[in-house]
């Protein structure tokens, strides 16, 4: 029975990273009274026995762990890890992630370590949202204070969700076959924010078990803790399927597995190796060579002014204003950390609007409209992203909150009301122009939007955008159209043109440079695949090797279907956004 076989292999698992040394005598026992058994946190893919039919052995597996737990046997990992433990503490960053798969480990280490006096915390799959914030919170805090923690158990699931740059130090107490889930761990601390020049990964490996042949045969030869390996997800996929079925086959002997886990490295290595030089190549079909700063680049040109956080501060402001009377301050404190204040009155109309929006499940929207309808009328609030870092309780007004798309939407519906802004510079002679901003938004291989002005004078055209940016409020409303919108329009409808054409011939090329890489790709990739199976001297290989080809070809037409539909899609909607007049003055 596969159950059967999962359950005793994932068993030997948990026994050897908490139990050392009694694998071989628990595991006849275990083997005579468990049929089915439930396990939480653990990586697999295996389905799960049901629910029902593990209560009639629960006491039974409480009497055998309560019996295990009083032999009097030393346990070296937990030595290990205390040693690991004792040590940071004398460094200036002595913050540890620890990691395992299960929760009886993590139990059993969070109660030793609490009783070794040291300053230890815990979250898995079943700890609570706001629970698992807070811990952060303590965890992230300087070790000088009283309610800081030092260490931090996780499982798999537990660590989702929060980053931990502050930390550069982690234990893999227990390690997945899953190579992916090993990065997912790394990632946690190793990503973008991290201060340390370097980061500490420590693994616990018992000597003697399935864990212990799996990291020193495939684990360490594939590099999966040395580089980042994200891109050849599917590689990784077929490495754990493999580990699992050399793993939980008890024909093999202790050699023959290792062998097989050998070979099983070697052949992926391979094909991660020659993926990443094709990946390299692909940058050199035409002559393109990427800096290496082209990553932050690409993230600054796509910043927009108008999705600033003081743009979306202004915006919201302008909102809360208009929606409910400029009488009073709505938004109070002059640092990143900031309090929106609004009776029950305001609180009311501001969910007329909410439930205006289209309905959306998320944390987001549902943490805003539990605010509207509750009695508290303060709500600390931040618009920016390194003060909702440091301070995860208040709510991050960014684009994709509720309130910024409520003010969005009640400002869409003043159809006829024209912007009058005023601005100072020596660039453009003194005068009352008139503006339009326009949304494009491009579709096809690169989805992009961005807001378009513009202007009939050719002295204003090259300085309208930053003039926009520094320009302020008039304290004027015209409710009349420019007296230049026709003008403007069929201005705007030229340029949109031209910029179509640009557009549809950009994506064109692109799709042109994929498609080539694509299929040198692939080329190189069936290549390999085929030199593997002419070597396959099992016909279990054989049939994989083959079941792999047919998968390449499959995904490769199917990438090819998604360029051409891609191509096809290429276009620019155009919507205008806002009107208005722009009296510049010259400079004081």
């Amino acid at each position: 029975n596969q159950n059967v076989k999962f359950m005793m292999t994932t068993i030997r698992r948990q026994l050897a990273s908490c139990l050392y040394g009694l694998e071989p005598l628990l595991e006849d026992i275990l083997s005579r009274h468990l049929d089915e058994l439930s396990w939480a946190e653990v990586d697999s893919t295996e389905s799960m026995p049901q629910e029902e039919s593990v209560g009639r052995i629960q006491d039974q597996i409480e009497t055998i762990l309560d019996n295990v737990r009083t032999i009097a046997s030393p346990d070296r990992k937990l030595e290990a890890l205390r040693k690991i433990i004792s040590k940071r503490q004398r460094l200036p960053n002595n913050k540890l992630m620890v990691f395992s798969s299960f929760r009886h480990t993590l139990a059993y280490l969070y109660k030793h370590l609490k009783s070794d006096g040291f300053r230890v915390g815990m979250v898995h799959g079943g700890t609570p949202d706001d629970e698992r914030i807070e811990l952060r919170d303590c965890f992230e805090k300087p070790k000088e204070e009283s309610d800081s923690l030092d260490v931090m158990l996780f499982s798999e699931v537990g660590c989702e969700g929060l980053d931990y740059q502050f930390c550069d130090c982690i234990v893999n107490y227990d390690l997945p076959w899953n190579p992916m889930r090993i990065e997912q761990r790394i990632g946690r601390i190793d990503r973008r924010g991290q201060q340390s020049e370097y980061v500490t990964i420590i693994n616990l490996i018992t000597p003697g078990t399935i864990d212990a042949d799996i990291y020193e045969r495939c684990l360490l030869r594939i590099g999966v803790f040395e580089s980042a390996l994200g891109g050849s997800e599917e590689i990784l996929g077929e490495i754990t399927t493999e580990l699992r079925e050399i793993a939980e086959n008890y024909d093999l002997t202790e050699e023959e597995r290792r062998a097989k886990l050998q070979q099983l490295a070697d052949n992926q290595i391979l094909l991660i190796q020659e993926k990443e030089r094709l990946e390299d190549q692909q940058l050199e079909l035409f002559g393109i060579r990427l800096p290496d700063d082209r990553m932050e680049k690409d993230v600054k040109d796509a910043s927009s002014f108008w999705l600033s956080s003081e743009s979306i501060q202004r915006l919201v402001t302008l909102y809360l204003q208009r929606r409910l009377g400029s009488e009073q301050e709505y938004i109070l404190g002059d640092s990143s950390l900031k309090t929106l204040r609004l009776r029950a009155t305001a609180r009311a109309t501001l969910l007329s609007d909410f439930q205006e929006l289209p309905r959306e499940r998320s944390p987001i929207h549902r943490e805003w409209e539990n605010w509207l309808k509750g009695h508290d009328q303060h709500l600390a609030i931040t618009f920016e992203a390194d003060c909702a870092t440091q301070h995860p309780k208040a709510a991050f007004i960014m684009p994709i909150h509720p309130l910024v798309k409520q003010a969005s939407l009640a400002l869409e519906k003043e159809d006829n009301v024209v912007t009058v802004l005023k601005a100072q510079t020596y660039d453009v002679p003194a005068g009352r122009y008139d503006f339009a901003i326009y949304q494009w938004q491009f579709h096809g291989i690169k989805e992009d939007m961005v807001l378009k002005p513009i202007t009939t004078s050719e002295v204003l055209t090259p300085h309208l955008s930053h003039l926009l940016e520094d320009a302020v409020d008039s304290n004027t409303r015209e409710t009349n159209p420019p007296p230049m919108r026709d003008e403007l329009e069929t201005l705007h409808q030229r340029l949109w043109a031209e910029e179509r054409e640009k557009h549809r011939q950009r994506t064109n090329a692109l799709a042109a440079y994929r498609r080539e890489s694509l299929t040198t790709s692939h080329h190189a990739r069936v290549e390999l695949l085929q030199e593997q199976l002419r070597q396959a001297t099992s016909e279990n290989i054989q049939r994989m090797k083959q079941y792999q080809i047919a998968n390449a070809e499959a995904d490769y037409n199917r990438r090819l279907g998604e360029l051409d539909d891609a191509m096809a899609r290429a276009e620019i909607t155009a919507k205008p956004v806002a009107f208005g007049i722009l009296e510049v003055e010259g400079k004081v």
